[in-house]
């Protein structure tokens, strides 16, 4: 076996998502842990007697000698992957595998002469490449693995009988195939106007491209021409595309034998590269078990147990006995297929809610029995259509998974299990939570899995994490659930109204714009936009992009304060009509049949542990411009109730800013109830409270919230319109009055850099290993992102834990009011007749008292008939 180390290395970077596979000193590993999957299951399937990887030097080789475009189109190598190659190559040799590297070759030929030389040898060659040249290699004793779109963990047998199948020629005539269609990917471009299938034609006409360019005159038509213009290129393509058979690698065949794989060589290295389960699986394919000093557990990959089908009593002792099992449920032919496991045994059922058979199952789903499953809210929400209901989540492996590694978490089973198992699900389709096509035994085996990755994923979790999973994430899941189901009430003529208003404000703005330059032009192309604006009006260059200027909002918007032109004015206008138009008409297509509005909320979607929405997005209506109020009337209470009720929090950030930075000055703002930012400006300007001016406290509170993202002095110029000294000296000012605040946004960084994460008040983290990367981009965007993580992760669990109590009491107290929407800070109810009072206590107590913080948590309550009304 002959691997092409960069191809396949290439390939699983790109298969396997850079966030999810990083060590905890920043270096991004993917490439390496899908290439040594892959190989894993080389040895397991294939069991070759010798082996060898082969791997390029750099892009130079003969080929870019004769022609210095070749392969000149591929772009710069991703950073993430730049410094992978040397640590495979490591864990390789640790493994006993021979590389092999030629100055002055790719590794392709390097392959063609292993593969020639076994071939010779009486061997059967087994070449492993995503390379389209190495089809040539194939022959009676040369088979071709070439992985499949998905990455490397299919790969496609191409014998003999497969190309012909495939291409319709011989292997050997493959490359003359590439050299009269060119090879996009090389840089090689082919005779124009000839595609595959017309290139297959002559080479079965002709017989080989030799008697194609020397017959060329008998090909007629626009396609003949191309041919007798460019047959130079076939010619070129046809050199540089043939791989060398007999490079002088100056080693034998004996040399490339497998021997036994020493575990002591590989625990290091792939402790080093964090390859726990990994780990596992190569002292499986070595026959040996893991060395002591490993954490890897003695046991390798467990047998799955044999799947047997219950119902009635022999299901009821089943579920009585099993300890917090998982469960996996998908829809089936009248019913649902239903597979719960534990990690010693596997049940399957095919249930009809309602049904005889499973009552017992029915009653024992809606208890609070323990269960665990994948993604809860997506099973909670696929049965209530059939009227039944979960009860007793005490584990979600998406949530799990998300919470050890919030900027990527595995978003499927699949993904789940190969990164915390190291085993590859082997049922259904990886990139859906359950197969498509799948037996009730696949559903078994899924819950199998989800039982047993759970308990690996809370494993990982670092210290506290665990509380945040118990106290707020998984009590979430089913208010999360409910608020879904619920929806808000939308008045749809209103937004049809709106609507139309927006289309023609739209129009009459373009034609504005038109009139301002003579002549229409598309307002949504940059490309345009630059012609106008740079060669028509001959206005200054804005920010130099690979597309030219940018025509971004930011930049138009200095332009038009710098260079007022009616064009952009009337560009810039249309682009937030435009923009609020777009918003209006997603919200009426997303308005179901009950006449509401059913928005998702992502509990896995930011890093910093807020809640996202979509489908539509609501946290995306403007909130202080008029047209965006206008929006929020659109959103009302259904006529059985009688008001909508918002509640958020008063500047939670800031409070949160005065409770980790200990600031005296903050804290006495927040205590003696003053307004803040004419507290700060008082202290800053040095005048009385009375005496800040609405200009003052305007830079004040920009200042204020712009330091908790890193704002920077030239930003807060930009910001408020004034000169980079005047706002260097306003910072200066404010963290004299306010040392505290200094000091913890210091503190911060330096600890982050120094623990690689940031954390909550409550625990959460958050990991920054590209704090510590040698790339000041992403090391300044780290900073200034670890600046707010621990605020605004602090206001994202405390909001999250009012939500679980407020739902809590107000179900004890069996209200008929409901909870509708979490936007950010702010929660919205529909409130019943007579219940305002018991329910406007319960929110202020339980907002007030999500978090004990030493500046008091302020809650603002307001109601109306919609929401806009409703806001305070």
């Amino acid at each position: 076996m002959v691997i092409d180390g960069h191809s396949l290395a290439f390939r699983a970077f790109y298969a396997l998502p850079v966030d999810s596979f990083q060590t905890q000193s920043g270096q991004h590993t993917n490439a390496i842990h899908g290439f040594i999957a892959m190989l894993i299951n080389l040895l397991g399937n294939e069991k070759p007697d010798s082996l060898a990887v082969a791997f390029d030097i750099s892009r130079h080789s003969f080929r870019t000698d004769e022609y210095p475009e070749y392969k000149g189109t591929r772009g710069e190598t991703p950073p993430e992957f730049k410094g992978q190659v040397p640590l495979l190559q490591e864990a390789l040799h640790a493994m006993g595998i021979r590389t092999i590297e030629k100055e002055n070759y790719e590794a392709d030929d390097i392959l063609a002469t292993l593969a020639t030389q076994g071939s010779e040898a009486g061997y059967r060659v087994l070449v492993v490449s995503g390379d389209r040249d190495t089809i040539q290699l194939v022959d009676d004793n040369v088979t071709l693995l070439y992985p499949s779109k998905q990455g490397v963990s299919e790969l496609t047998r191409y014998d003999a009988e497969k190309v012909m199948e495939r291409y319709g020629i011989r292997p050997e005539q493959y490359p003359e195939i590439a050299a009269l269609v060119g090879e996009t990917s090389d840089n090689l471009p082919g005779i124009p106007k000839v595609g595959e299938k017309t290139a297959v034609k002559w080479i079965n006409q002709f017989g080989s491209l030799e008697e194609i360019l020397r017959r060329q005159d008998e090909v007629t038509g626009k396609v003949g021409e191309s041919l007798r213009e460019h047959a130079h290129l076939a010619e070129r393509n046809r050199r540089l595309n043939r791989l060398v058979r007999d490079v002088e690698l100056g080693i034998a065949l004996d040399d490339l034998k497998r021997e036994e794989i020493d575990m002591g060589l590989v625990q290091p290295v792939f402790a080093k590269l964090e390859f726990r389960t990994l780990m596992q699986r190569v002292a499986k394919v070595a026959g040996a078990e893991v060395p002591a000093a490993s954490s890897t557990p003695e046991s390798l990959a467990p047998t799955r147990p044999e799947t047997v089908t219950l119902i009635d009593e022999e299901l009821g002792n089943w579920l009585e006995k099993a300890e917090q099992p998982a469960v996996v449920i998908a829809e089936g032919h009248g019913g649902y297929d239903v597979g719960l496991a534990t990690s010693e045994s596997t049940v399957a059922l095919h249930w009809q809610p309602g049904g005889r058979d499973y009552a017992l199952f029915e009653q024992w789903l809606a208890s609070d029995a323990p269960k665990v499953f994948f993604d809860a809210k997506a099973q909670i929400h696929l049965i209530a259509q059939s009227g039944a209901r979960i009860g007793g989540i005490r584990g979600d492996a998406l949530v799990a998974a998300w919470l050890v590694r919030p900027t990527g978490p595995e978003k499927t089973i699949a993904e789940a299990v190969f990164r915390y198992l190291g085993e590859e699900v082997p049922v259904g389709d990886p990139n859906q939570l359950v197969p498509d096509e799948g037996s009730v035994a696949g559903h078994a085996e899924l819950a199998w899995y989800v039982s047993r990755v759970h308990d690996a994923i809370v494993d990982r979790f670092p210290e506290r994490t665990g509380e945040i999973y118990e106290s707020i994430e998984i009590p979430l899941l089913p208010v999360l659930a409910d608020l879904e189901n619920r929806g808000v009430a939308i008045d749809r003529p209103l937004l049809e109204a709106h609507e139309a208003e927006l289309t023609d404000r739209v129009a009459t703005l373009q034609q504005r714009a038109f009139d301002a330059i003579g002549h229409e032009v598309n307002l949504s192309s940059p490309k345009q936009l630059q012609e106008v604006l740079f060669d028509e009006l001959d206005m200054p260059k804005t920010r130099k992009t690979k597309s030219g200027y940018t025509t971004d909002a930011a930049a138009l918007t200095d332009l038009q304060l710098k260079n007022p032109h009616p064009f952009l004015d009337a560009l810039l206008s249309h682009r937030d009509a435009n923009k609020l138009r777009q918003i209006v008409e997603t919200l009426i297509k997303a308005v179901k049949d009950d006449e509401r509005i059913h928005t998702t909320l992502v509990q896995i979607g930011a890093s910093t542990g807020r809640l996202a929405s979509t489908d539509p997005n609501l946290q995306n209506i403007p909130v202080r411009s008029d047209e965006g109020r206008r929006i929020r009337e659109a959103f009302t209470h259904s006529a059985e109730y009688t008001t909508l009720m918002t509640a958020d929090y008063s500047q939670i950030e800031m409070r949160i800013m005065a409770h980790l930075s200990g600031d005296e000055g903050l804290i006495q703002a927040f205590k003696e109830g003053e307004d803040l930012h004419r507290f700060v400006g008082a202290r800053i300007f040095g005048v009385e409270p009375q005496d800040v001016t609405n200009e003052m406290r305007a830079k004040v509170k920009a200042m204020s919230y712009g330091l908790a993202y890193g704002l920077s002095p030239f930003g807060l110029s930009k910001q408020l319109g004034i000169s980079s000294a005047e706002a260097k000296q306003l910072m200066t000012d404010y963290f004299e009055r306010f040392g505290g605040v200094r000091d913890y946004l210091r503190s911060v960084v330096e600890q982050a850099k120094v623990d690689k994460y940031t954390e909550t008040i409550f625990g959460r983290r958050r990991p920054f290993p590209d704090l510590a990367s040698p790339n000041r981009i992403l090391r300044e965007n780290a900073e200034r992102a670890a600046l707010n993580a621990p605020i605004q992760g602090s206001a994202a669990d405390i909001i999250k834990f009012a939500m679980i109590r407020v739902e809590q009491r107000m179900h004890e107290a069996e209200l008929r009011s409901r909870m509708l929407l979490q936007i950010h800070d702010e929660l919205m109810f529909e409130v019943a007749e007579g219940e305002w009072d018991e329910l406007e206590a319960i929110v202020r107590e339980e907002m007030a008292g999500a978090a004990d913080l030493s500046v008091p948590l302020e809650v603002q309550v307001g109601h109306g008939e919609n929401w806009n009304a409703a806001a305070h």
